[in-house]
């Protein structure tokens, strides 16, 4: 398929709906979207009904055009990834797999204007995580709700605000960002180093101030990032969790038994935020990001070093540090309610303790005069207990 012809689908795909971020094709269905979190189809001429292996095949080959790498990760691992530019309309991050016998594709469209903080209305800690000199912060979350993003608008705070070296280490390089008083090297995995551990180890060699790493996928990288945090750096990096005190417990997760007290208190020492992050859909279409957020102090260390208990979970802790930034992902949804950013059912959905939101949302509809029951009309049974 020439370059001509798979740039034209892309470009109907891509105008085809509102919010679009991401283009999908599999075999059995028709050209889709996503658009605002939900998949939609395409229709174009010539219409495509049901896609074919044989098209989706065709397609993934365009894309990988001959690359010799991208061919051997997709025959021995079963998928790869890489990246697609549209001309000056748009980037993609590619991924290209296998599944029943035939190729599905799904493209990632990259934001080319580096977000800020107050662009995305994130929580004014954000400012307070930039202004960090040293340490490890972890953002997590599932893929797709913006952590990345997020990431970018702090690196952008620290670029205008801080005359620093910044090494970033991605899978593929989603933002790209200009020098304005700090000086980036932005590193894309497959072309610039083949892994993160080996990536992060050059990076100490470099002499940056800040290190982004697309990824924490294992127990080197971790180790690695650990010794980056311990020698001065600041090290921002992703991990693949639901909350707080399981990203904790991945970490440690990752080592040995024996070595879990020394990695305790090597983290305990390291650690100074770890951001959670979920996109919830948004009143009037589009989506709102939610977010739980823990920040080191004497008691997240004590429970880092000897675990959690009763009275001291890292939700416990949460809660009790409003004061300091912190939160857990229930008082932000119940925030979110508030705001009438999201309808009840969505908060509901998306809590992690439904009764702690139950009753956040009973608080807000008191306040505002609504009921918070649908049972009504209750009267005493004035014949109770009558002699008959």
């Amino acid at each position: 398929m020439r370059r001509q012809e798979v740039d034209y689908i892309f470009s109907q795909m891509l105008e085809s709906h509102e919010g679009v971020s991401d283009l999908n094709f599999t075999v059995g269905k028709p050209l889709q979207v996503e658009a605002y979190g939900e998949l939609m189809p395409v229709d174009m001429e010539p219409k495509i009904k049901k896609l074919t292996p044989y098209q989706t095949e065709v397609l993934a080959l365009s894309l990988i055009n001959a690359n010799r790498r991208f061919t051997e990760h997709l025959l021995t691992m079963g998928s790869c990834d890489l990246s697609y530019f549209l001309g000056a309309k748009a980037r993609f991050r590619v991924n290209i797999f296998s599944q029943s016998g035939n190729y599905s594709i799904v493209m990632r469209k990259l934001e080319s204007k580096v977000p800020t903080i107050n662009e995305l209305d994130l929580p004014k800690v954000f400012r307070d995580i930039a202004m960090e000199r040293n340490g490890i912060v972890m953002f997590t979350g599932a893929t797709g709700t913006g952590k990345t993003t997020s990431l970018a608008a702090i690196l952008e705070d620290i670029n205008e605000k801080k005359s620093v070296h910044v090494i970033t280490l991605e899978d593929p390089i989603e933002y790209q960002h200009s020098h304005k008083r700090a000086t980036f090297n932005q590193r894309e995995l497959g072309a610039d180093f083949d892994s993160f551990a080996h990536g992060l180890r050059a990076a100490l060699r470099q002499a940056p101030k800040v290190i982004l790493v697309g990824e924490m996928r294992d127990r080197e990288s971790v180790e690695i990032g650990l010794n980056a945090a311990e020698t001065g750096h600041l090290v921002l990096t992703t991990i693949h969790t639901v909350d707080a005190g399981q990203t904790i417990g991945r970490v440690l997760g990752m080592f040995d038994t024996e070595e879990e007290k020394q990695v305790r208190i090597r983290l305990a020492d390291t650690l100074r935020w770890v951001v959670c992050q979920r996109l919830l859909p948004k009143v009037g279409g589009g989506r709102v990001p939610a977010f739980e957020i823990l920040r080191t102090n004497l008691r997240v260390k004590d429970s880092i070093l000897h675990g959690e208990s009763e009275g001291k979970t890292f939700y416990d802790i949460m809660q009790a540090g409003r004061t300091f930034g912190m939160t857990t992902f229930d008082d932000y949804i119940v925030g979110l309610y508030e705001a009438g950013l999201i309808t009840e059912e969505t908060a509901m959905g998306y809590a992690s303790r439904k009764a702690l939101v139950g009753r956040g949302i009973d608080t807000v509809k008191s306040a505002r005069g609504e009921a918070t029951t649908d049972i009504d009309k209750l009267e005493m049974d004035k014949a109770y207990n009558k002699s008959r």
